[in-house]
């Protein structure tokens, strides 16, 4: 969920030399870089996938967030993207609104955790069993590699009685020089009391920044899901296999 914002502070001190007949100015030393702790982030993709599955029909999206990172480690954002699966199950949504919050902490200098809640809101979707969902996770992360569980306390995207639902999956993030960074994943998702919608998603992404705050990359996705549940109208299968080319800008 995200980046911080890079100020430029320059500060100037004048100082009076008592030994000289006339004053002179003295500079102060160079710039120093600061992190703000608000950051925002823009970003448009070919086929917005989330857990392998296409939210947006395999077709484009456009995206945007803003993310607030508190000294002690807690943190808070808001994100949202257009889709249409909503519209393809007969509701009237055509974007998603995620807003989370969580906790940053370590517990070696080699060993980080993540914990927090995310919940996924679709206004005005119309539908007789509410896609809106919440979450809470936990992740670990050691080097490059982050192990996360994302577990509903509410319904998940829509099924029925599937309160309880968990989604598991590790990650990396390889940088293998020349600005390049690497990511393979693999995630299963367990929709409880529906079986036929469980499955295993693979992903693998090459980024890299292009200029400063702006990164584009190129992602890979495969899935075993199976029957009609991932289907939208039309007959498209939503996790077909497919590549993904997307632009991100922070700032």
């Amino acid at each position: 969920m995200k980046k911080a914002l890079l100020l430029l502070a320059s500060t100037f001190a004048v100082a009076a030399l008592p030994q000289m007949a006339a004053a002179q100015t003295a500079a102060a030393p160079a710039p120093v870089a600061e992190t703000s702790p608000l950051s925002f982030n823009v970003s448009v993709t070919t086929d917005y996938r989330y857990r392998g599955i296409s939210q947006s029909r395999l077709k484009p999206a456009i995206q945007g967030g803003v993310d607030y990172a508190f000294s002690n480690g807690f943190y808070i954002g808001a994100w949202a993207s257009s889709i249409k699966w909503i519209k393809d199950a007969g509701g009237g949504a055509d974007v998603e609104v995620d807003v989370y919050g969580g906790y940053k902490g370590a517990l070696s200098s080699a060993l980080t955790y993540d914990v927090g809640v995310l919940t996924y809101q679709y206004p005005g979707h119309d539908l007789s069993v509410s896609p809106n969902t919440t979450e809470i996770y936990a992740a670990l992360t050691y080097g490059p590699a982050t192990l996360k569980y994302s577990h509903s306390v509410t319904n998940l995207f829509g099924f029925s009685d599937s309160k309880n639902s968990g989604y598991l999956d590790l990650s990396a993030a390889l940088d293998v020089g020349g600005g390049f960074m690497v990511v393979p994943h693999v995630g299963y998702q367990k929709v409880r009391n529906n079986s036929a919608a469980d499955y295993t998603d693979v992903s693998l992404g090459v980024s890299k920044e292009v200029y400063s705050g702006l990164t584009v990359s190129l992602t890979g996705y495969a899935n075993d899901t199976k029957g009609s549940t991932y289907v939208a109208s039309g007959g498209k299968y939503l996790g077909r296999k497919g590549v993904a080319l997307a632009a991100k800008y922070v700032f």
